[in-house]
């Protein structure tokens, strides 16, 4: 459980990691297609970087970031397989690293930096009317949807994929 635990903080901070290096460093609005419509819709393309190197660095960190996610799901595998994890035990490793996830995602992405902090808005200020007022960021639905109908299919997948050998 204290494995579980700590990828799943690993796994946070990747993402963070692969947030802040999209959005202050590399600034590819290619990278923001989960952001909601209208915030798209005023985003203006970045052709200068933010300091000179500053797309190399974040692209190196955004490597970083995906190997440590790899990183997760590999020893999240291998110490199942190495402590002989059932369905059930895989499953539930699975769907607690996604929830943490999710959780960590509605409250700190898209309630603290997004509405109270405004780092996007900082790095792109042309969406500041776009956020102005919320209380919460654009996709509580689809947040909700991955929580509870995506992440458990996924980690059910993946356990039995992981049961199979």
């Amino acid at each position: 459980m204290f494995l579980t635990i700590f990828l799943s903080i690993v796994f946070c901070g990747a993402i963070t990691l692969l947030l802040v290096s999209a959005v202050a460093f590399v600034q590819d609005n290619r990278f923001f297609s989960s952001a909601p419509k209208e915030a798209l819709a005023v985003l203006k393309p970045r052709n200068n970087e933010l300091f000179y190197g500053a797309r190399k660095m974040g692209w190196v960190l955004m490597i970083i970031s995906i190997l440590m996610i790899l990183g997760v799901g590999t020893v999240s595998i291998w110490d199942g397989f190495r402590n002989g994890y059932t369905f059930k035990e895989f499953f539930l490793r699975f769907v607690l690293i996604f929830t943490i996830y999710k959780a960590y995602d509605m409250i700190f992405f898209d309630w603290f930096i997004l509405c109270k902090f405004h780092f996007f808005q900082h790095y792109y200020p042309e969406v500041e009317r776009v956020y102005t007022g919320r209380k919460y960021g654009f996709n509580l639905k689809s947040q909700l949807l991955k929580l509870l109908v995506i992440f458990p299919a996924v980690s059910a997948l993946a356990a039995w994929i992981c049961t199979r050998f």
